[in-house]
């Protein structure tokens, strides 16, 4: 063999024996603890917010007890300095609730003609578009609201239904309230909008993460596109689109800006559709740089940290929902 060919032969061996050896070894540790590292920080911040709220929320949990402060009804940060959640809690809830039940249907219509009747260049389309709605600022939301929404909903139809009550059924206005324009009823109505995006964009993807065998075989069973669609496609995505729809409703808990500008934010427990009401960020973000006792501002902290638990409770379930209702080899686990 030729003594150059020989030198160059034994380079490689060395370089394909060590070196290639140690740069595998080395990228695989280095991917590892970035992986690792990263997993725990999220962890770890996760934990330190929490903690850091407990703290800052401890005097009014100790003050008035962590139920007693969930249960309580009473918000009066200026005469008696009595300070309960629940009226906030109450908002926060309903508005949510309501605001996935009115954009839940909506979005699993456009999610499913997207994914399965529209052309490729319409669904482009669609797919641009509710990206672009969700990326509108909630405060440029809020503004569209205040200017647009709201005059038009008092005067189309909050205020024709307030009339109609009251001259056929005048003793339930109280359970209407007054016709304003801003209160519970607005705030639900713009969360659904605002959270339709994410609900369509999950339950898609999750229907497109059907296996296309999926769909042959319901084809070749003889079905028609809405059958495959009912019997085939929808069973095996319901864990995506079900814990999308969850997240969608932990998005419009997290809500404040345009819930702030719409709600009307009544420190009472709302008992009426279109009067004004509060929910735990609007409280939060409306009395926060106001607040001058120690105990208004741990009040307003100990919310932060039950919104906190709540959102916690919201992603766990989306994470059970999707697991119990995944399909393995047809069979719900």
């Amino acid at each position: 063999m030729d003594p150059e060919n020989s030198q160059l032969s034994k380079k490689r061996s060395f370089r394909e024996t060590y070196v290639d050896a140690l740069y595998k070894w080395l990228g695989d540790r280095v991917f590892t603890t970035v992986v690792v590292g990263l997993g725990i920080t999220i962890i770890l911040i996760t934990l330190g917010m929490a903690l850091v709220l407990y703290l800052e929320g401890s005097d009014a949990l100790g003050e008035f007890g962590l139920f007693g402060f969930i249960q309580g009804t009473t918000w009066d940060p200026a005469v008696q300095l009595l300070f309960g959640a629940w009226p906030f809690m109450f908002g926060t809830l309903v508005t949510s609730v309501l605001a996935l039940a009115i954009s839940f249907f909506p979005a699993i219509a456009v999610a499913i003609f997207s994914a399965e009747y529209a052309a490729g260049w319409l669904a482009e389309i669609i797919d641009n578009l509710i990206k672009l709605i969700a990326a509108i600022p909630s405060v440029v939301i809020g503004i569209w609201g205040i200017f647009i929404l709201a005059p038009w909903l008092r005067d189309t139809i909050y205020e024709p239904i307030y009339f109609w009550t009251e001259t056929n059924y005048p003793d339930m206005l109280h359970i209407l309230g007054n016709p304003m324009g801003y209160g519970m009823a607005t705030a639900t109505i713009v969360l659904s909008l605002m959270i339709l995006p994410y609900t369509t964009a999950l339950a898609k993807d999750a229907i497109k993460a059907v296996p296309k065998d999926q769909r042959e075989a319901s084809w070749a069973l003889g079905s028609t596109r809405w059958e495959v669609i009912r019997m085939a496609v929808i069973p095996y995505a319901r864990g995506g689109i079900m814990a999308g729809a969850i997240l969608s409703l932990g998005r419009a808990i997290g809500e404040t800006m345009a819930v702030a500008m719409l709600i009307g934010n009544k420190n009472t427990l709302p008992f009426s559709v279109f009067g004004a009401g509060a929910t735990m960020p609007s409280v939060i973000v409306n009395e926060f740089r106001e607040a001058v006792e120690s105990l208004h501002l741990s009040s307003l902290m100990a919310i932060g940290f039950v919104l906190f638990l709540i959102a916690l409770i919201v992603n766990l379930t989306a994470a059970y929902i999707q697991r119990r209702l995944s399909i393995d080899g047809g069979q719900v686990i």
